[in-house]
């Protein structure tokens, strides 16, 4: 307890003789707590707390606590007791997050607990306002001028903060801060992280995605390779077989007949027609000795009906071949499924129910097919239908095979990108040599599928510039997300009227790559927002891709990722700016 007139009243179990040891010259006015009873200096009477000092005496680091006390109206003591911070600052060093550390410090700069922080043989606390600019004062107490300036500028990104904000990030040391205030002292007790503790493990499980989704496509590619083999390839091999037997005389042919799918109908008429020439042909040969030759021209006739009927099948199991590989690889890639829903179209509009159709007309006139062929109007139609039909189907089989050549070069393209993407996955994010020309071709090759699939068309107007000095990954992935983000904003424009336009140039010692497309255009209003961390305008969107890209233009690429629209309707054009920087101006090297 102490008087306004200087004196004091205090009791200290583990320092009975603290009176009998203080100097002589001790004055209770020099202790903080003391004018802070006093009523022009707290005029609101409230409990206050005193900066922390070490106590003359015991040299123990502590804080007073001081409540003034008045009496009608006039100040007559002030009642308080001091607190140890040894266990404070000891634990506020020692408990802390993995990778993390903790400080604790007042508004006005004073320094309590930090890891670096060395008081022993000092009588006085650190102030990082007033001891930064101080490099003596700075490597003495924390080791270096380094951490002083460190220090300083997280106690300004703490002062600096919104009302109400807890977390703070301080991009250039790479740290993440948490901050709040204890009660009573209000000092500001402060957490800091570095980023890498957190993207580390990130990048560790995007590796383990990557890879589980390479094995998973690599599984379900072996899985429709046994599927084609059992289901289409074997089949196609007995036609084949089944087809040079016939066309050797044999008709003996053996055919699954038990599948009910468009095979297992083919090969039922594959039978019986098989069946049904065999029984006409002996039935010929039988009747009339003397009309052995003309027994033999109908059957030279019938052959080739044979043989047409034969390639007929084969094509049909080959079209059938081609509808379930587009169908399968469609359940996987979006770019294969266009071309296997056209593939499956073109099969289903194949005439193969006309097969039916002439072997039940050969079957109606078992007995009489020589005149049926040579007299009623049907049967000398016959013969002409049968060759327009196999021309028809020798067109339809040259468009199936064209798609499947598409899905060929899909599938191939698949491959690339997987590549492509690895090779970028293990390129660190440092600036080397990279040519912007190839890099551009890269994010259009990357989106081929994509593009392809939506009809847009690309147009490029691309400058040969020369090897430039700056982030390969990163600019990569702005690339491919703005390509990605254009094909889509062009879903309600005709597909024939799709245009993506590209464009690299050198403007005043920046590299400009401008993305524009012809799609459904931004609103003057939404201009402000498209960059910002959560906006879309597609419903599966997420918001992330724009706001990333930007983020990464303007810290990583120390450029900058602008947006244009004149308006609703009348498309947007997206332009990364970045520096340039020549190779023979970058000092730095390459890893």
């Amino acid at each position: 307890m102490t008087f306004p007139e200087g004196a004091i009243a205090g009791f200290w179990p583990q320092l009975p003789t603290w009176v009998q040891d203080l100097p002589p010259d001790f004055s209770v006015a020099s202790y903080e707590d003391f004018p802070l009873g006093l009523p022009e200096n707290n005029p609101q009477r409230r409990t206050a707390w005193t900066s922390i000092f070490k106590e003359v005496v015991s040299n123990i680091w502590m804080t007073s606590v001081t409540t003034p006390v008045d009496l009608d109206g006039r100040h007559i003591a002030s009642v308080g007791h001091d607190v140890f911070l040894n266990e404070l600052m000891t634990r506020t060093i020692n408990d802390h997050l993995p990778g993390a550390y903790n400080l604790l410090f007042r508004d006005d700069g004073q320094l309590i607990a930090h890891p670096e922080l060395k008081l022993e043989g000092t009588t006085r606390a650190y102030n990082i306002l007033s001891n930064t600019g101080q490099p003596e004062a700075a490597a003495r107490l924390l080791g270096s001028a380094e951490k002083a300036a460190h220090l300083r500028a997280i106690f300004e990104r703490v002062k600096n903060r919104q009302p109400g904000q807890t977390l703070l990030e301080l991009p250039e040391y790479g740290e993440y801060v948490a901050v709040t205030q204890l009660r009573g002292p209000g000092w500001n007790l402060v957490t800091v992280l570095p980023g890498h503790v957190v993207s580390q493990p990130a990048l560790l499980a995007a590796r383990y995605v990557l890879l589980l989704g390479i094995l998973s496509l690599l599984l379900e590619l072996a899985i429709m390779y046994q599927v084609l083999r059992q289901q289409i390839t074997q089949p196609l091999h007995a036609f084949i077989h089944a087809t040079d037997k016939v066309a050797t005389g044999d008709f003996e042919v053996a055919l699954d007949t038990e599948r009910r799918d468009e095979l297992g109908q083919l090969a039922q008429a594959f039978r019986l027609m098989a069946d049904e020439v065999k029984r006409r042909e002996v039935a010929l040969r039988q009747a009339n000795e003397g009309l052995e030759q003309r027994v033999e021209e109908r059957t030279r006739e019938l052959k080739d009906v044979h043989l047409q009927l034969v390639q007929t099948a084969r094509r049909a199991g080959m079209a059938e071949i081609a509808t379930n590989v587009l169908h399968n690889v469609g359940n996987v890639l979006n770019s294969v499924y266009t071309s296997a829903q056209m593939a499956k179209e073109r099969v289903s509009g194949m005439r193969l129910e006309h097969v039916g159709r002439v072997a039940h007309l050969i079957q109606e006139h078992q007995e009489d097919l020589s005149i049926f062929l040579t007299q009623d109007g049907r049967g000398r139609n016959l013969m002409p239908f049968l060759d327009k039909l196999g021309q028809s189907l020798v067109e339809d089989r040259q468009e199936v095979v064209s798609l499947l050549n598409d899905v060929g070069r899909y599938t191939e393209h698949i491959g690339d990108i997987v590549k492509v993407q690895q090779n970028y996955a293990r390129i660190p994010r440092v600036h080397e040599q990279v040519s912007l020309p190839e890099l551009l071709e890269d994010a259009l090759r990357i989106n081929f599928a994509g593009l392809k699939r939506h009809q847009v068309k690309v147009q490029r107007d691309i400058a040969p510039l020369p090897p430039v000095m700056t982030d390969k990954h990163k600019t990569l992935m702005i690339l491919v997300n703005l390509v990605s983000n254009a094909k889509y904003a062009m879903d309600e424009v005709a597909p024939g009227e799709r245009l993506l336009t590209v464009r690299l140039d050198q403007v005043a010692g920046r590299v400009r790559i401008s993305i524009h497309d012809n799609g459904m255009g931004i609103a003057p209003e939404m201009l402000t927002r498209i960059f910002q961390y959560g906006f879309t305008t597609r419903e599966e969107g997420h918001g992330f891709g724009l706001h990333s890209s930007a983020i990464a233009a303007r810290e990583e690429l120390g450029g900058s990722l602008t947006v244009h629209s004149d308006g609703p309707g009348r498309g947007a054009t997206f332009t990364l700016e970045l520096p340039y920087v020549p190779v023979a101006q970058d000092s730095r090297g390459v890893s």
